[in-house]
């Protein structure tokens, strides 16, 4: 593993996020999160000039509700129309592409980084990142959790409060902790 700590990140490579680089990028997440949390409601419009600087893409109509948080928020891409409700948490070590017209509903998480299986490398602070993946038009309901590496397809439903640890069909609803399809009667 050669390179700095962000390169490991994108390559998907085991890093260690106790890295300066790393959190002067996170500084600068948390500095913008703040400021668009801290706007009054009429004046953060679709995602506002403060996000928007940092978002790897929104499309037109793309809405965030505060307060919302990220880790990075480079590795953010929405789409046209995707509302994601008051409270929703993207920790984006690794590109989270959320398709058009989907909704997230209130206190959402999606979490790309894998903490290390062993105590000494989690206090060395060795992560690794996968992307999630939400396909267009799919509706994640409130306090549903998504795991790194998933993906859920075009349509789909996640219930509330789900812990998504598999990927999801298109067009399948998922339920529960672990998420598992809805069987059709």
């Amino acid at each position: 593993m050669n390179g700095s700590e962000r390169i490991k990140m994108a390559a998907g490579e085991w890093y260690t996020c106790l890295d300066p680089e790393l959190e002067a990028l996170r500084i600068l997440a948390r500095d913008a999160v703040f400021e668009y949390n801290s706007l009054p409601p009429r004046q953060r419009g679709d995602v506002g000039s403060s996000l928007k600087s940092l978002l790897g893409a929104a499309g037109e109509r793309a809405r965030i509700e505060a307060p919302f948080h990220c880790a990075y928020g480079f590795n953010i891409f929405l789409g046209d129309g995707v509302f994601l409700n008051a409270g929703c948490i993207i920790l984006d070590t690794a590109p989270v592409r959320i398709g058009k017209g989907t909704l997230l509903g209130p206190n959402v998480q999606i979490y790309c980084a894998e903490h290390h299986k062993e105590a000494a490398g989690r206090q060395a602070g060795l992560e690794i990142a996968k992307p999630v993946e939400i396909g267009d038009n799919a509706w994640i309901g409130g306090s549903a959790v998504i795991l790194a590496g998933i993906s859920v397809g075009a349509g789909a439903i996640v219930g509330a409060g789900a812990v998504v640890t598999r990927n999801v069909p298109p067009n399948t609803t998922v339920v529960g902790k672990p998420a598992r399809p809805v069987k059709r009667g």
